[in-house]
């Protein structure tokens, strides 16, 4: 049995245009607010660790991520994975990403990719 599923662990959640991360039980379906500016928070994961609000190179790398609808998680969702999913955390990370996805490739598939060119194997 998995020794995470028994404590439900609060997420990480972001805010961009802030550059500022929270960490708060998921609330189902009702959006959360940033406590800064009042947009609604997104949820960046269990694994997220937040670049320094100074570094906006690093907070765009984050942005790209979270629009693609990408997680900052470890290999299974509750947390109980040893080691973290890839997740660009440099712009030129981002771009070569980008490039492979103009190469036909879903933008979210491309991002979570280690190298660009060839697929990750689980």
């Amino acid at each position: 049995m998995c020794y995470y599923a028994m404590t439900h662990y609060k997420l990480h959640f972001a805010c961009v245009p802030c550059r500022a991360s929270f960490k708060r039980h998921p609330a189902g379906d009702r959006e959360q607010p940033c406590p800064n500016c009042g947009r609604a928070l997104v949820c960046a994961g269990h694994d997220f660790a937040p670049p320094p609000r100074r570094n906006t190179a690093a907070w765009s790398a984050v942005a790209a991520v979270l629009a693609a609808g990408l997680r900052y998680e470890g290999l299974e969702p509750c947390g109980c994975g040893k080691r973290p999913r890839f997740r660009p955390r440099r712009r030129a990370e981002v771009r070569a990403r980008l490039a492979a996805a103009r190469a036909g490739l879903p933008v979210a598939e491309a991002l979570a990719r280690r190298d660009p060119a060839t697929p990750e194997a689980d």
